[in-house]
């Protein structure tokens, strides 16, 4: 009787299996803006947006839970991922915008876009721009301060110089022991 009751649940819910987008395995039980956000290099403002340009172009309604697309539907949305253009997806929601190689304005996702921003590292490098010197470096790129974060490895505290012992030594000269007892 348990066993009945789980079927119906599956067969009344709709297919629950797992679809591959973009080189990603995302769970059927999503809805489509839901299931976009899964994929690398789609945020909430773009998965949105290509949603609603599904729901355009495809009759596809937003609401819909992605494990009961078809194959064809599916490759057609893959398809809108891969160009947002087509479905007039404002050019300001994309990640490349005025890329360095082509000009033209272009979203990438999944490893794509890892490959992508990896060569430009490797361009930063190789053409000794500041971002390059300091991603050669392993330090922080973007402005951050790194006197007292992104440490790595055993740090040890910082002791004020108050609370250090005295240095007891021949070599120091008499005023300066006292000077750092203060």
């Amino acid at each position: 009787m348990a066993q009945e009751s789980k079927q119906q649940g599956k067969v009344k819910g709709g297919e629950e299996g797992i679809v591959r987008m973009a080189g990603r395995d995302i769970s059927g039980r999503y809805n489509i803006p839901h299931a976009l956000m899964q994929i690398k290099g789609v945020g909430h403002n773009m998965a949105n947006a290509l949603a609603l340009g599904a729901e355009k172009t495809l009759n596809i309604s937003r609401d819909t839970k992605i494990g009961t697309l078809s194959e064809e539907q599916l490759s057609k949305l893959e398809g809108i991922l891969k160009d947002p253009l087509k479905v007039k997806v404002p050019s300001y929601l994309l990640n490349r915008r005025k890329e360095m190689d082509s000009g033209t304005d272009v979203h990438l996702s999944g490893t794509d876009l890892i490959v992508k921003v990896k060569q430009d590292i490797e361009n930063d490098i190789k053409i000794q721009t500041y971002r390059g010197f300091r991603h050669q470096y392993g330090q922080k790129v973007r402005g951050q301060k790194t006197r007292s974060t992104g440490r790595t490895g055993s740090t040890v505290g910082v002791v004020k110089k108050s609370l250090q012992p005295a240095k007891k030594g021949a070599g120091g000269s008499p005023g300066s022991s006292s000077a750092s007892a203060k």
